[in-house]
């Protein structure tokens, strides 16, 4: 079996896929969540966009070439962002830019507390910038986009961040020396670290929370580290949940996978919308029920939460907990079991309790998931396996030559496989990487591709941190503080806002002293 690809994100976010006919999987896993279209409210108690203001910016198409379309108004798009300036001073001010990844903008808005929360402290103008190609902010016509996908990368988009960057200090604050700060979870985590290597002029330092930047080929990246947290998270809940949910997948393919009356049965137990035709139906069953759990553990905040799923409802807290409650026990029959499952994975998909039914033929649940595989099969070309022994999946070995020929089938492109190691530097990046905090949470898959040691001479030498929440998931300390947070959490908080402070102070100093030259 083949894994094609990365979640929320980034993140999120690889995804796991079958490959299918030579095509990727219809059902990407992104860095984040499953992106909707529309308005992304936040986990707080008032919307937070009312308290900003819409902005558009010309942003050219093409950073990269000095030719030019003939028509004139093909050579840029209206790039969307907010700015949030209640607390902005000019006197002692900074500007916090969040660096929009693959989603609707406002699901960063209104969930990025941590911007919130150190606005006033930093006297920060905030502003939420969003990813081409992302929400709104379009190039071309939808019925057109799939023929322009040339110009969605992460090279372009941060050329655009730039170039909004350098905008609002010159043009709207009018101080091009105002100190600014970057954050970015998952994948715009991964950006903030990039940005802050390729325009350092422009950002002063980086939030890079939850950022698996070493996921590429030939960084010693534990192809199943993923699966294995996930398992992680499954196995402290209690002694049974991990090894049910392990024996599940032979029962669906082989005990009931197999024959068409075992096939009935099975998708009369856990309740699918339309027959199992064939092993194929199954195996899309399976891969379908085995991804709901890598979002439960990137969602597993110790609070309801409404993230994972874009504020179209709320997961109970720990979700893989809630989840794993269903499978706490042994089971007499093989049908009780993938029942369970059934019910366990409804945590994820059946959150409004209004699901009747699984529909494994459901197309992705919006263009973001294919914007997410063409980036895939392009830059962000990141192995991942599991083996149903070191966790508690199914073996899906990840098939590099397959993988490459499903990406060449759906989207007519090579994926580049030395991109993590040429262009963004591989494990030699912090020799060159300045000012960042990298911060991950150990209940979060995505953390084992993250930086989670950082060499004490390059620490001292390169002002570079790490901070580990062995309690948390998906970049939680982005999130909204919150009652039941751990402590762990509020420390890495704490240390997140001093190293900004710090930054802060060390921009005005410079900026002092060249005046006084």
């Amino acid at each position: 079996m083949a894994v094609a690809q990365v979640l929320v994100l980034f993140l999120t976010l690889p995804f796991f896929a079958s490959l299918c006919q030579g095509r990727l999987s219809s059902r990407p896993r992104r860095f984040v969540t499953h992106y909707r279209n529309g308005h992304h409210k936040g986990t707080g108690a008032s919307d937070l966009i009312d308290r900003c203001r819409l902005e558009w910016y010309s942003a050219t198409l093409d950073h990269f070439s000095f030719s030019q379309h003939i028509k004139a108004d093909e050579n840029t798009f209206k790039l969307r962002y907010y700015i949030c300036d209640e607390y902005y001073k000019k006197r002692g001010g900074s500007l916090f830019v969040y660096l929009g990844n693959e989603a609707d903008v406002t699901l960063y808005l209104n969930n990025t507390g941590l911007m919130w929360e150190s606005a006033e402290r930093h006297h920060a103008m905030l502003v939420f910038l969003e990813h081409r190609f992302y929400g709104k902010s379009k190039p071309y016509p939808a019925q057109k986009l799939g023929n322009h996908m040339k110009y969605l990368t992460t090279e372009q988009a941060m050329a655009d961040y730039a170039n909004i960057i350098h905008h609002l200090k010159a043009n709207v604050l009018e101080d091009v020396e105002v100190p600014v700060i970057g954050f970015g979870g998952s994948y715009g985590g991964m950006l903030c670290t990039y940005f802050r290597l390729k325009y350092p002029s422009l950002m002063d330092g980086a939030i890079a929370a939850s950022a698996p930047i070493w996921t590429y080929f030939g960084e010693g990246y534990d192809r199943g580290s993923f699966a294995k947290i996930v398992t992680h998270d499954a196995s402290i809940t209690n002694a049974h949940c991990a090894p049910n949910v392990r024996r599940s997948w032979d029962i669906m393919m082989n005990t009931f996978g197999t024959t068409k009356s075992g096939r009935d049965i099975l998708g009369k137990t856990v309740k699918v919308c339309s027959a199992l035709e064939n092993e194929e139906d199954v195996k899309d069953l399976v891969d379908m029920f085995a991804e709901s759990w890598d979002y439960l553990a990137m969602g597993n905040f110790p609070y309801e939460s409404a993230y994972i799923i874009d504020g179209e409802g709320v997961l109970p807290a720990y979700p893989v907990k809630a989840a794993c409650e269903y499978l706490n026990e042994e089971f007499d029959s093989d049908e009780e079991l993938v029942s369970a499952l059934a019910k366990a994975v409804g945590v994820y998909y059946n959150f409004s309790g209004s699901l009747s039914c699984y529909d494994i033929h459901a197309p992705p649940s919006s263009e973001t998931e294919n914007f997410w595989s063409y980036q895939f099969c392009t830059e962000h070309f990141m192995p991942m396996e599991r083996d149903g022994i070191h966790d508690m999946f199914y073996d899906q070995f990840f098939n590099t030559t397959a993988e490459i020929e499903a990406c060449q089938n759906m989207w007519g492109v090579h994926p580049d496989t030395n991109r993590g190691l040429v262009e963004w530097q591989g494990k030699h990046i912090l020799e060159f990487l300045s000012n960042v905090v990298f911060s991950n949470g150990l209940l979060d898959p995505w953390s084992g591709g993250g930086v989670l040691q950082i060499p004490a001479d390059l620490q001292r030498r390169n002002n570079l941190r790490t901070v580990i929440i062995p309690e948390g998931a998906h970049h939680l300390d982005l999130m909204f503080s919150n009652p039941k947070d751990p402590e762990s959490v509020i420390h890495a908080r704490r240390v997140e806002n001093d190293m900004i402070a710090s930054w802060i102070r060390e921009k005005y100093m410079i900026t002092s002293s060249f005046s006084e030259q």
